[in-house]
């Protein structure tokens, strides 16, 4: 079991939702934790995914109201951080799944790759220094289909038994 934070848009469009939904359901079926925002787009989507297969989903909310979160949450933790809750979220995942992109996306991908938590970018963002090159230390994987982001992060967290 890994805890794996999926990040992206709270306004997200209809194939990120998706995305998000079908990523939650196959991570919860491998029993991995999700951790997310907890609130919507992305963040109810992948929790509404996860919880429809008796996955855990623990959000880190921003303001400081469980009510706030979505209703898939097993766990609404109120941070009264506001964005900052991002750096909590990252540093509380042993992998990062990012799912479309924000602003607020781009900053959990850029803490996650400073900290040293790989990232998978389904449809996401990906990071470059400012000469063009790709950042020294982890970088970004790129995905395109919800099959090959699960198989990334069986391969940075280990296949669970019955997924080989």
């Amino acid at each position: 079991m890994a805890y794996v934070g999926v990040v992206g848009p709270g306004a997200a469009d209809q194939r990120g939702t998706t995305l998000a939904r079908d990523l939650g359901r196959g991570l919860a079926a491998r029993g991995h934790v999700v951790l997310c925002g907890g609130l919507g787009g992305v963040m109810a989507a992948v929790a509404d995914g996860a919880r429809e297969l008796g996955g855990v989903v623990v959000g880190l909310l921003p303001g400081t109201d469980r009510a706030d979160g979505s209703s898939s949450l097993t766990v609404a933790l109120p941070t009264g951080m506001g964005e900052m809750r991002n750096a909590l979220l990252v540093r509380s995942s042993d992998v990062v799944v990012s799912v479309g992109g924000s602003w607020g996306t781009l900053s959990e991908v850029a803490l996650a790759l400073r900290t040293g938590v790989p990232v998978v970018a389904l449809d996401g963002w990906q990071v470059r220094t400012a000469d063009g090159s790709t950042p020294d230390g982890p970088t970004v994987t790129p995905v395109t289909s919800v099959e090959d982001a699960l198989a990334a992060v069986d391969g940075i967290v280990g296949i669970p038994p019955g997924f080989a």
